[in-house]
């Protein structure tokens, strides 16, 4: 068996959501001192178990509140999960959301040492590989300007440029290619081959179905939450493709997908059941 890089078993993420208005933090402290405030439970993420090896290239795909950042915040140790347990083994650069470790008050040039750090990278490193993150990034005239007055294309460039400069163990990408010109795209997608190339793993979420089926070997459905189906990535996009509006009724017909196998059975009831809530 192949060396685990990511385990993630039985993971739950539950949040808290207020079910009546709360017009001041004076407010919300008093009515929870006296037991009033009221929380509705909502499941981001329901038993979620998957596994991945080292070198691997592993897409997440689902919808829309699917649950797919969710769980690469828990990856990346960013969030902890309610219930289950996540280990992940190596270092690892997440790529979860544009401008996150950024100051938009400082500059391209003071944020490049600031995320790299926040990343656990040293200030000596950072000196020395400085030249090469502005090449990739190709900011060079904007090295000063600070990062509140950047596109989203272009915080999207710094921060994708910081994070591979490494080679981490680990790398997680939220829909970091879906944002810039298709240039950058490209430049983005040879450099995470050349990882792929050295052996490093890759979570990979996206809505481009092309990238990921041009680039993982393995994927992931999640539908509400749920694992819908898992294993080889041509089988999982397919179905994810001819099936994504039934997805949490399929989920209730096959709770523990098995790898490289027909990932679930969609009985004429799960169907019926999902099309009426439709229409309702």
């Amino acid at each position: 068996m192949s060396q685990p890089m990511i385990e993630v078993e039985n993971v739950s993420m539950r949040f808290n959501m207020a079910k009546e208005k709360v017009d001041s933090i004076k407010e919300m402290f008093i009515r929870r001192a006296k037991g009033t405030l009221k929380f509705e439970e909502f499941f981001a993420l329901t038993n979620v178990s998957l596994r991945v090896e080292k070198g691997d290239v592993f897409g997440l795909v689902g919808l829309n509140g699917s649950g797919k950042s969710t769980l690469c915040k828990i990856i990346a140790g960013v969030m902890k999960p309610s219930q289950g347990s996540c280990r992940v083994y190596g270092s690892v650069a997440p790529l979860i959301e544009l401008g996150a470790g950024f100051d938009p008050d400082l500059t391209a040039r003071e944020n490049v040492f600031l995320n790299g750090t926040v990343l656990g990278m040293k200030p000596s490193y950072l000196e020395e590989r400085f030249d090469e993150i502005v090449e990739f990034s190709e900011l060079h005239d904007f090295l000063d300007v600070a990062v509140k007055n950047y596109s989203s294309g272009m915080v999207a460039r710094l921060a994708f440029s910081v994070a591979t400069i490494m080679d981490p163990d680990v790398l997680i990408c939220d829909e970091i290619l879906s944002v810039g010109d298709f240039l950058f795209k490209e430049k983005c997608e040879k450099r995470i081959s050349e990882m792929i190339e050295r052996g490093t793993t890759v979570l990979l979420v996206s809505h481009d179905i092309g990238i990921v089926e041009q680039l993982c070997n393995k994927a992931c459905w999640l539908s509400h939450g749920h694992v819908i189906a898992q294993g080889d990535c041509a089988g999982v996009v397919n179905d994810y493709q001819e099936n994504a509006h039934i997805g949490f009724a399929l989920e209730k017909e096959s709770r523990q997908p098995e790898p490289r196998e027909k990932q679930y059975v969609a009985s004429a009831a799960a169907v019926k059941i999902c099309e009426d809530e439709e229409i309702g």
